[in-house]
């Protein structure tokens, strides 16, 4: 458990003393109930918004989450450095698949602060999945830490702009956040030839080049993919895109089975990391949650696109099924 900067208030001021009785102390809630003359139900709703508002935030070790035997598994069968599980129930309704991403989520949250070293330069990628994690990740300050966006600005209904999960990781980590001030695609390749070489862009993109870590996620080339939600590929190209080989996408980059590029519109109107930038760092993080992304994933990890691993239980038993 960590605690926040001084309290501003009497009422933070009580949370902050009713988070350390019960998460320092180790008093069950009637205990301190009878402790502050108040109900039980009190306990628990001061308890909530002590986390809600971020007096205590609870943390835990990443190594723990990949000292399972079927992590032990996925990581021996494809040679990874280390995989971590989410154990969760996989049903088909969308409520289900939220709370499955929300829990992905944490433990992709715990597998970062478990990777990541001081001096980093880690890369960020956007998406769901990448949303998910920077929203539940704990703070953890960790020394001479550089956050860089993989993709250039765009908003989705499902997502907010690209850049808020680099920034938002970056907080959370204290590290200096560079992001990619373009857009992350453009009308023609001409102009995205024009983006790339603005000077400043140029810069941003370079550090690109020098990443220790990546943080992303990979979806498949479904008529649902978060690149056609976000207005970046029409369904015409989707499906071109799947005929010429795409099983997965990365960083909104098309990947056939082997893990190679599969070049296909929107790949030249893009500002954003290439997939050299991505096999290149030392540490590279995949977060992918649902058994459907199984084939994507597999692509992912044949093209050197992932040293570290953190799928959902139901995913991990397909990756070894195929």
């Amino acid at each position: 458990m960590t605690q926040s900067s001084r309290p501003t208030s009497d009422k933070e001021a009580l949370l902050a003393n009713i988070a350390l009785l019960y998460y320092g102390e180790g008093l069950t809630q009637s205990d301190i109930a009878k402790r502050m003359q108040v109900s039980r139900a009190t306990i628990v709703n001061m308890l909530r918004e002590s986390r809600e508002r971020g007096i205590v935030e609870i943390r835990v070790d990443g190594k723990h989450l990949s000292s399972s035997s079927l992590a032990r598994d996925v990581r021996d069968t494809f040679g990874l450095q280390d995989v971590y599980i989410a154990n969760s129930d996989t049903r088909s309704t969308a409520k289900d698949r939220d709370a499955l991403l929300s829990q992905v989520g944490r433990v992709g949250a715990a597998a970062i602060l478990d990777i990541i070293a001081p001096g980093d330069r880690v890369g960020v990628a956007w998406g769901e999945t990448i949303l998910a994690v920077s929203n539940v990740m704990s703070k953890s300050f960790t020394e001479d830490v550089e956050v860089c966006q993989l993709i250039g600005s765009m908003n989705s209904d499902r997502v907010p702009a690209s850049e808020n999960c680099a920034i938002q990781i970056a907080g959370k980590l204290g590290a200096k956040c560079f992001t990619l001030h373009a857009p992350g695609i453009v009308a023609s390749p001409e102009m995205a030839d024009v983006f790339r070489n603005e000077p400043t862009i140029k810069s941003q993109l370079a550090r690109l080049n020098n990443l220790d870590m990546t943080v992303a996620s990979i979806g498949n080339v479904d008529a649902d993919t978060h690149l056609k939600a976000a207005g970046m590929a029409t369904g015409q190209e989707l499906t071109a895109a799947h005929a010429k080989g795409a099983v997965g996408i990365i960083c909104c980059r098309f990947i056939g089975a082997a893990g190679t590029a599969v070049a296909a519109p929107p790949d030249d109107r893009l500002v954003a990391a290439t997939l050299a930038n991505l096999q290149m760092p030392k540490k590279k993080l995949l977060i992918v949650c649902g058994s459907d992304r199984a084939e994507a994933t597999l692509a992912a990890i044949r093209g050197g696109l992932v040293t570290h691993l953190c799928v959902d239980h139901s995913l991990a038993q397909q990756l070894l099924e195929q």
